[in-house]
């Protein structure tokens, strides 16, 4: 009898210590499934079964094993049954103890044939199980297991309650520590992203407030490039509403690849229609977002930031599309003032041309101080140039001339619907031939530049020369050229009005009778004749332009003979030609000559 005592006082002695030692591991708050590992370890011992397993509900309703002991087969500890189902099922629903001497045999509950399979397999046969409950809710179960048939003492039960309980409580701290640390790091990751944000605010008012600088400063496009370069980071291009670019410039510390220009004019149209800043990656790796630069309904260009790809990520680069897109408000402004500024100077540069041109020869004081304010010595304004275009109005040549007038300290505008230009030069033919080869450039195409030094400060009678000579140049066809009135004065006369009588007497003189005879008789002499000298006096080559017979044609030129009584192939062939090309240019329409 003493010896049973002292064997269950001993039993009893381990069983505590163990409770103990799984009391003292809850305090360490340390991982769960080492602390649910110790309690079925803890409970293997006293139990002495084959084998013991702990297992939770997971979030899809099924039962699993999470920490085990003793020898049992790992498909066995991987399988996973409904929660509903089963000796576990049982004690879910009763959060009670239950046991079966043999599972296979047991009809108290619904069966698995799943988890029954794996059972016959492992050859369990005696079963006990335990709630584990938190807060009145039943989230999992330990079980002891043998593989022979028993009964369960009522000893056993309370004890792996007891570790039931404590699983419970490991259980529940474990996930309250989980929420806290999760919650803690949220709070960590939610400030750092706060701290972010705010240093990106702060960057991009920075920014905001440098640019809105740089146009209170008086500052360039250029000058806004090169700060948005310099704050974002690789390159970046200002252009203008025809596409041309305007400024390009690069981050000194953080330089960018050139970006390639084969999708750029298509990145300008989605950015234009979308009214937003619009990013796409070439297949060398280079970003580049771009943005439309529009004032109200007006578009006037496009911002381009080009970096590279691999730092193209991230909420700070949401900030700086945004930043760029600002950026382009802040263009606006300044392309909209340039406008304004350089309207301002193409009137005043107008309206100065347009006064000395009235008022020549000669210039008045007013004028001279006027001139004199725009930095342009008047008294040295020597030569006049008339420009003009097949394909772009006067007003828009003359905004052209404008940009070569202030480099050059000389005056452009508008004169009698002409773009006009008074300049100082010292070699004319060369000052000509620098202005045509600038503005056919700044084109992109044909244009006629005639000048004709001004003597005495005569700009009028420069002008009426030029224009005159420009009015020829275009009459027999040039529509791409730069030159003096030198070689085109003679027949500038044409377009002379004071020198009409002269060109009259001179044209009657040559060949009044044919002009007559074709008037009287509805003929085409005067034509025939200008194709024959026009075709060299070949008689085959001037029948082919003429569209006669050889027969036809000589028959003509007899009758030439014959009105003009004279050997006219011979004795005043050159006036003849002459009076001939005077009449064409004379024929040309008014509308045409201005």
């Amino acid at each position: 009898m003493a010896e049973a005592e002292s064997y269950s006082l001993a039993r009893r002695q381990r069983e505590l210590a163990s409770l103990y030692a799984t009391a003292k591991s809850l305090t360490a708050l340390g991982e769960l499934d080492e602390v649910l590992q110790s309690i079925v370890h803890h409970a293997h011992d006293l139990i002495g079964t084959d084998f013991t397993y702990l297992s939770l509900v997971g979030a899809d309703g099924r039962l699993s094993a999470r920490a085990s002991e003793g020898t049992i087969s790992a498909s066995f500890l991987a399988a996973g049954i409904p929660a509903t189902v089963g000796l576990g099922g049982k004690v879910l629903a009763s959060r009670s103890p239950h046991w079966v001497r043999n599972y296979g045999a047991a009809t108290l509950f619904d069966h698995d044939p799943n988890f029954d399979r794996l059972a016959a397999t492992e050859a369990l046969v005696a079963l006990l199980g335990v709630p584990l409950v938190i807060r009145g809710e039943a989230v999992g179960a330990l079980f002891v297991a043998d593989r022979s048939e028993r009964s369960f003492q009522a000893e056993e039960i309370a004890l792996l309650s007891a570790f039931a309980d404590h699983a419970a409580v490991a259980l529940d701290n474990a996930r309250l520590y989980e929420a806290s640390r999760n919650s803690l790091q949220e709070l960590r990751i939610a400030y750092r992203k706060i701290e972010e944000h705010m240093a990106v605010m702060e960057r991009a008012q920075a920014i905001h407030e440098a640019l809105t600088g740089v146009v209170l400063e008086g500052g360039t496009p250029g000058d806004v490039a090169q700060l948005l370069a310099d704050q974002l980071g690789g390159s970046v291009t200002i252009l203008d509403g025809t596409g041309a670019t305007l400024a390009r410039r690069d981050s000194a510390s953080n330089p960018c690849r050139a970006p390639s220009d084969s999708g750029l004019a298509e990145a300008v149209e989605n950015a234009h229609r979308s009214g937003r800043c619009t990013t796409s990656v070439d297949a060398a790796g280079v970003a580049r977002s771009v943005a439309s630069i529009q004032a109200g309904d007006s578009y006037l260009g496009a911002l381009a930031w080009s970096r590279e790809a691999v730092a193209d990520r991230g909420a700070p680069d949401d900030m700086d599309l945004r930043t760029v897109e600002r950026a382009t408000h802040i263009l606006g402004l300044l392309i909209l003032k340039e406008r304004a500024v350089a309207d301002a100077g193409e009137r005043l540069s107008g309206e100065l041309l347009t006064e000395l041109m009235v008022g020549s020869p000669g210039i008045s004081p007013a004028q001279r101080a006027r001139t004199s304010a725009r930095n342009i010595d008047a008294d040295r304004l020597n030569l006049v140039l008339v420009a003009d275009s097949p394909t772009l109005s006067s007003t828009d040549l003359s905004r052209h001339l404008q940009g070569i007038a202030r480099d050059r300290s000389g005056l452009a505008g508008e004169h009698l619907g002409r773009a006009t230009m008074i300049l100082h030069s010292a070699d004319d033919d060369q000052t000509v031939a620098e202005v045509h080869h600038r503005l056919r450039r700044a084109l992109g195409g044909a244009v006629v530049v005639v000048g004709e030094r001004a003597a005495d400060q005569d700009w009028a009678r420069a002008f009426s020369l030029a224009s005159r000579c420009s009015a020829v140049i275009r009459a027999i066809g040039h529509t791409d050229l730069g030159a003096t009135t030198g070689r085109y004065a003679l027949y500038a006369m044409v377009f002379d009005p004071e020198r009409v009588r002269e060109l009259d007497r001179f044209i009657t003189g040559s060949i009044g009778p044919l002009l007559d005879y074709d008037q009287r008789r509805d003929s085409n002499l005067v034509e025939t004749l200008s194709a024959y000298y026009a075709q060299h006096t070949n008689v085959a080559a001037t029948a082919r332009a003429l569209h006669v017979h050889v027969n036809t044609l000589l028959k003509r030129l007899d009758r030439v003979g014959s009105v003009l009584g004279v050997d006219w192939r011979h004795d005043n062939d050159l006036e003849l030609q002459l009076g001939l090309r005077l009449h064409q240019l004379r024929g040309i329409p008014a509308a045409q000559a201005d």
